[in-house]
Formats: C-alpha cells, structure tokens, sequence
C-alpha cells in the first residue's frame, strides 16, 4: 500500500510552484500528494497536523524560507520551537525565498523568450529582487510566475539554486545526470 505525502509550505506563491513542478514527480509514488500552507494556520493546529501524519505513517515536507535567519540550522531550530513535531529530516529550506526557486529553472533561452537578462544564479534573489525582475509586459507578478513555470526546468533550477539542488538531490527528484547537465 502506498502513502500519502503532505508538502506543508507558507503561502500561495509556494502553493502554486509545488502544486505545478513538484507535486507531479511525487505523484507515482504516493496514493496523494497534498500541499498544505500552513503559515496562516495556528502553530498548535500544525503541530497537531504534523503529529497525525506521522502517527497515520503517511510522509511530509516541511518547506520554509530561511527569512533573516544566518544559517539553515538556525531556522531549523526556530521551526522546532514553533512546531515541536516537525522532525528535522523532514524540513526543507528554502534560500532565499521561492522567488529565487522560480527563476533558478529558468534556461538562459527561456529568460530572454520572457524579456529578461539570464541569471547565473538565484540564491541572493528576494521577493524584492523577483518584483524588480518582472518585465513591463506582464500586468502582474502572479503572471509572470505562471509564465515562468511553463519554461521550468529541473536541471536549471538544480544548476542555479544550492537549496533546490539540495532538495531535488534529497528527493530524487529527476535523474541523477538530468540534475547535472549544466
């Protein structure tokens, strides 16, 4: 019998990057894939989720940016004062933001197709930085998401971003030379 997995993120930005890349690699190896954002949901409640999960033996992924915090360990130990349940194996960070996770998968062609400069890398990118990067011609940033995940690409997004090839890696998330290619 297989699980289920729940992706826990933050919010809608998450929602719909995991919905759209993740949620479909995961899909053969679990009876469901759910994405949970759990940033507007009261910790005790999420803990309590986290606690069912495990004792229901289903799989799931903790995902948080690493916000203003020094070091992934330091946000893994501000998640484990906040959600006592959350098991350290389980927590994804994300550096800095998803935004950066967006841009990282695009290819240098796919850059200039949407009216931008090809990025190197993506692991300085802020919300802030993501906001200035939106070409003129699209009339909002949730636009400009979706027309970013249509190009997404998994060996760019592992080349560009550490925290996504950490996560891709950690997940077997494509194969090995696939994450490689660049």
């Amino acid at each position: 019998m297989k699980k289920r997995l729940f992706i826990l993120v933050e919010g809608e930005d998450d929602v719909r990057f995991f919905g759209r890349i993740v949620k479909p690699l995961f899909t053969g190896r679990y009876d469901s894939v759910e994405i949970v954002p759990y940033a507007s949901i009261k910790r005790e409640k999420v803990s309590r989720f986290i606690k069912s999960i495990r004792l229901m033996k289903n799989d799931y992924i903790f995902v948080s940016d690493i916000d203003a915090e020094r070091s992934v360990a330091d946000k893994k130990q501000i998640l484990y004062y906040r959600y006592s349940d959350v098991e350290g194996k389980r927590i994804i960070i994300v550096i800095q933001e998803i935004e950066s996770w967006y841009l990282a998968g695009l290819s240098d062609h796919a850059a200039r197709k949407l009216g931008m400069d090809p990025l190197m890398a993506t692991d300085e990118i802020t919300k802030e930085d993501f906001n200035r990067l939106i070409p003129k011609r699209f009339n909002s940033r949730i636009d400009f998401m979706f027309e970013i995940l249509k190009f997404f690409s998994l060996p760019d997004a592992a080349a560009k971003n550490r925290s996504f090839s950490f996560f891709a890696h950690r997940y077997y998330l494509g194969a090995e030379s696939d994450l490689r290619q660049r």
